[in-house]
C-alpha cells in the first residue's frame, strides 16, 4: 500500500509577520516529498513514524471529541493501518523549514477524514479558511502551535497568497524562466532547528513595545512590499525591498540565524550578490536566498551547498 503523494513547501515571505498580520507567500517544492506506506517488518526510521502515528491517532480522538464541529476522522482504521505497519515515507528534512510536518498533516487529512474538503471542490475563501483552521489544530501536536499553512500548501499543491489571518487565496506566481541568470536558493545551514524555541523567542521578544514597533513599521512594511512584487513579477522592485528585509532580519533575528552565517548574512548586503532571509522559523535548516545572478551568488557562497527553488 502506498498513498498519495504530498510535497514539501517554502514560505518565501512572512516568516514570524504572519503572526502578526504581515502578507505572506507559500509555494509547493515538489523536490522533497512524502506518501503513507505499510510495511510489515518495520525498523530504524519507519519504525519511529510508525510509533509517532499512533501518538498522533490518540492526539486525534481527542481533537475530534474537544472539536466535533471542526473535524472528525476515520480513526478506527488509522489506528488498525498503524498496528498493521503504516508509516510516513519522507524524503522532506526535519528540522530545515521545507515543511516535513505539513506533508504528513496533509496526507493523514487526505485518508481519515471524514467529510473533508478535497482539491476537486470550488475552493472559496471559507473553504480555505476552515482547512487553515483544521491543518493548524492538527500540526500543533507536532510543535506546540501552528498556523495551519504548511499542511495547507501540502494538500493543494498550490501557491497560497496569505493577504492577512482571516484573508487567503491560491494564487499564480509569473512562471519560472529557465534561461534567467536571477534565483531563488536554498543554503544548507548543516544544522536542524527547532520551530516551538524559536516562536516562543520571537513571542518573548514581542513583549518588547520597541520589537512591536519595529516588526510593525519595517519587518511587515519590508514583507509585504516583496509579497506584492514577487506575485507582480515587479524584479528589480523586489530586490530593493529584499535588502531592506534582509539587514532588518540581521539586526532584529540574530538568535534565529545560525553564528557562523552573520558574516555571510552581512556580505551579501553589502556587496548585493545576494540577499539572505529565514526560511521557516530558522535556527538552523534551511536559509532562503535571492540573488539576481546565480553565477556571483555561487562564487561568493563557495564550499556552501545550494539548492536552486526558482529561477527569474
Amino acid at each position: 500500500m502506498k498513498g498519495p503523494l504530498f510535497y514539501s513547501k517554502i514560505l518565501l515571505f512572512g516568516e514570524y509577520g504572519i503572526i502578526k498580520d504581515s502578507k505572506g507567500l507559500s509555494i509547493p517544492y515538489n523536490f522533497y516529498k512524502g506518501a503513507l506506506k505499510t510495511e510489515d517488518n518495520l525498523s530504524g526510521e519507519a519504525k519511529a513514524s510508525n510509533a509517532s502515528l499512533l501518538r498522533f491517532a490518540h492526539y486525534l480522538e481527542t481533537l475530534s471529541e474537544s472539536k466535533p464541529q471542526l473535524v472528525s476522522f476515520d480513526l478506527a482504521a488509522m489506528k488498525a493501518d498503524v498496528a498493521a505497519g503504516m508509516y510516513f515515507d519522507s524524503s522532506i528534512p526535519q528540522g530545515y523549514g521545507v515543511g516535513s510536518s505539513g506533508a504528513l498533516v496533509a496526507a493523514i487529512y487526505d485518508k481519515y477524514a471524514q467529510d473533508k474538503i478535497t482539491v476537486l471542490e470550488n475552493l472559496t475563501r471559507e473553504k480555505l479558511l476552515a482547512l487553515k483552521t483544521i491543518f493548524g489544530e492538527m500540526e500543533s501536536f507536532f510543535h506546540g502551535k501552528s498556523s495551519g499553512l504548511d499542511p495547507l500548501n501540502s494538500y493543494l499543491s498550490l501557491p497560497i497568497l496569505i493577504n492577512s489571518k482571516d484573508n487567503i487565496e491560491s494564487t499564480s506566481i509569473p512562471s519560472q524562466n529557465a534561461e534567467g541568470k536571477g534565483a531563488v536558493f536554498l543554503l544548507d545551514s548543516g544544522s536542524t532547528g527547532e520551530t516551538a524555541p524559536m516562536v516562543q523567542l520571537f513571542m518573548e521578544q514581542m513583549k518588547n513595545e520597541g520589537f512591536r514597533q519595529m516588526i510593525k513599521n519595517q519587518f511587515v512594511k519590508h514583507t509585504d512590499a516583496c509579497v506584492e512584487d514577487f506575485v507582480n513579477g515587479n524584479i528589480k522592485s523586489l530586490f530593493g525591498n529584499l535588502k531592506q528585509l534582509s539587514h532588518v532580519v540581521l539586526d532584529h533575528f540574530k538568535p534565529m540565524i545560525p553564528a557562523k552565517f552573520h558574516e555571510l548574512w552581512k556580505q551579501g548586503i553589502e556587496t548585493n550578490d545576494y540577499y539572505l532571509k529565514l526560511c521557516g522559523s530558522g535556527g538552523g535548516g534551511y536559509i532562503l536566498g535571492f540573488t539576481e545572478d546565480f553565477d556571483k551568488a555561487q562564487k561568493a557562497l563557495k564550499g556552501h551547498r545550494l539548492e536552486v527553488v526558482y529561477n527569474f
